[in-house]
């Protein structure tokens, strides 16, 4: 067989590693040619490719980033896309395709599997939204990196009696927000999934200056967002998909805290060192696994299909039960968190 692969959306630590896994049982065990398009969707759409092997992806388990490239193209908003895909790789002898990638990029494998190109998705999301998957991988490496950013924050802050806002990822799921909070010890966790008062959080940081600690950690996700009518948050427009650009809830924290309290407050925003460098052991092994789950679907032909760890196994699920719905911290698990706060 002939397999195309494609990385979409943001890179995310674990790429190259699934990469890699596809390559070398798909070789070794099956005996495939792969090719890699570049750039996302942009590659099938404009034919644009590089046949990999054994050889040109060694070395590369540990590296962040993709070898392919990536980007946000929607082969939806171009005329005619989905058909130029399917010719495209008819015109490569390609018996089908992997995508690894996020809710889009596999939403858009879907859409174009119900239109009968074969396609097999591996999940990748650093903010771990993804349905039908318990975890995502990248997730554990971007917990990792908060957590640390979090650490380092923490000695200055109580040195400087400071309250230390940490913007992480999180467009519409808290996960990381929620699970680098709790291992950093943050006095305010904030998710998009609750929107939050700004009085509160005033409150909880006032609370413990009156308890003799004179400093706070407050960690917030990218998309949290103030109840309605209590602050402002810009817009910075949207990309293909019509997500919105988000950014810059760390400042308005820092400048509404220390307006409201008086409180010397300084924002920190950790934005795409989340997603470089290299992935840590759990993601490397995590990607692995489910690379070599994603070729093993291929040559048995289960299309339409997505690799999903279950537990602690890796199976085989439908991709429109992977995209129908975002994966959000369930409010019990927020609330299991908020006996920490202040």
């Amino acid at each position: 067989m002939r397999v195309g692969v494609l990385t979409g959306g943001g890179d995310c630590p674990g790429l190259n590693a699934v990469i890699r896994a596809i390559v070398r049982k798909g070789i070794d065990r099956y005996g495939h040619a792969i090719v890699g398009f570049r750039d996302g969707w942009r590659g099938p759409l404009e034919n644009a490719y590089t046949e990999l092997t054994i050889e040109s992806t060694r070395g590369i388990l540990p590296r962040g980033g993709t070898i392919l490239g990536s980007s946000r193209t929607n082969p939806f908003k171009r005329d005619g896309g989905a058909e130029q895909i399917r010719e495209n790789l008819r015109g490569l002898h390609l018996d089908g395709l992997i995508a690894i990638g996020g809710e889009d990029t596999l939403g858009a494998a879907c859409k174009l599997s119900e239109m009968g190109i074969n396609v097999v998705g591996v999940p990748k999301t650093i903010d771990n939204d993804l349905g039908a998957t318990d975890l995502t991988f990248g997730f554990d490496t971007a917990v990792q990196v908060a957590s640390d950013a979090i650490d380092r924050l923490h000695t200055t802050a109580e040195s400087h009696h400071r309250i230390m806002i940490v913007e992480v990822m999180g467009r519409h799921a808290g996960w990381i927000a929620l699970h680098s909070g709790l291992a950093g010890g943050a006095d305010v966790i904030l998710i998009p999934e609750r929107p939050f008062d700004i009085e509160e959080v005033v409150r909880l940081i006032q609370r413990r200056h009156a308890r003799g600690r004179y400093f706070s950690i407050v960690v917030a996700a990218e998309g949290a967002t103030p109840k309605a009518g209590t602050l402002e948050v810009m817009s910075q427009g949207t990309d293909e998909f019509g997500h919105e650009r988000l950014g810059g809830i760390g400042y308005l924290l820092e400048r509404e805290i220390g307006e409201r309290t008086g409180f010397d407050s300084r924002a920190t925003v950790l934005g795409h060192i989340q997603r470089g460098g290299t992935p840590t052991a759990f993601d490397r092994v995590l990607a692995t696994r489910l690379g070599a789950a994603a070729i093993d679907a291929v040559s048995e032909g289960k299309w339409g299909q997505m690799a999903a760890l279950r537990s602690t196994r890796i199976e085989m699920v439908p991709l429109g039960e992977a995209v129908a719905e975002l994966k959000t911290v369930p409010p019990e698990e927020y609330e299991a968190a908020e006996a920490f706060f202040g």
